[in-house]
């Protein structure tokens, strides 16, 4: 089994974070989980533990630096560094572009990617101390195609992009990577509470695999980009989202795809 180390999780209180955290705690990191819910934490420790695991908590909100900081300390209380930064935190606020507030647009910016700077940064200069680390960053298919009512969110995810090349690049020489996976359609509970199955039957032909994925999926490709053999992928943008990004005419209806002889 290979060493992950310490892994700080942000935003590991339910849905993605947590099928993160649980993932690496399988794979034998010791693992920091950390939500702006008291609640969240203590559901993702219990299931880390229940399977033999090692986690511990502390409450996270990404857009206070006396709350990063304290994060990091208590990770550190394990071991000298966090090895494994995964930025997962976020907020959605949907809106039309016209009715989009300065208000709404700061909260999102505040959390998605003010958030993942400060705690990339607070991560690397530790990192770069022991010449070692993987930060993995949580962008979007909404960061890079747009989608109505996502004016913040979709711009915050396209800029995680920009910052994981950034630090890709700075960090790259002291042996810290920096890669973003950018999730599709994910069934998370908040998908499985909000969406209609209207909205579900609507999505489902611009997916090539026919599915929508998993927590678990992203949680997979976290594993990979965290494992100390993957210090060759640095400034990815690995999209999870069974092919939903190269669909296009999909959304138009299906062709006629039936054999012709060729002249």
């Amino acid at each position: 089994m290979e060493d992950y180390g310490v892994a700080l999780v942000t935003g590991a209180g339910s849905g993605i974070g947590q099928a993160t955290a649980m993932l690496l705690a399988e794979k034998g990191a010791r693992v920091v989980v950390t939500d702006i819910s008291e609640a969240g934490i203590s559901d993702t420790i219990n299931k880390i533990e229940e399977k033999g695991g090692k986690a511990l908590g502390k409450r996270l909100d990404v857009s206070n630096s006396d709350d990063i900081d304290a994060a990091f300390a208590a990770a550190e209380s394990w071991d000298k560094c966090v090895d494994v930064l995964v930025n997962n935190a976020g907020i959605v606020n949907i809106h039309s572009f016209l009715d989009y507030t300065a208000h709404d647009w700061h909260q999102v910016m505040q959390v998605n990617l003010t958030g993942s700077f400060l705690c990339a940064q607070r991560a690397a200069r530790e990192m770069a101390k022991q010449s070692y680390g993987r930060i993995i960053n949580m962008a979007s298919v909404s960061g890079l195609r747009a989608g109505v009512g996502r004016t913040a969110y979709g711009t915050s995810k396209a800029a995680i992009i920009g910052l994981t090349r950034q630090i890709a690049l700075e960090m790259g020489p002291h042996g810290i990577t920096a890669n973003a996976i950018a999730p599709g359609p994910i069934m998370t509970p908040l998908v499985e509470a909000n969406y209609t199955e209207e909205t579900i039957s609507r999505l489902l032909p611009m997916i090539p695999v026919g599915r929508f994925g998993s927590c678990a999926d992203i949680g997979d490709a976290v594993c990979y980009l965290a494992n100390p053999k993957s210090g060759y992928v640095n400034g990815e943008i690995l999209t999870v989202d069974g092919g939903y990004f190269s669909s296009g005419m999909t959304q138009t209806g299906k062709l006629d795809m039936t054999s012709r002889e060729s002249k």
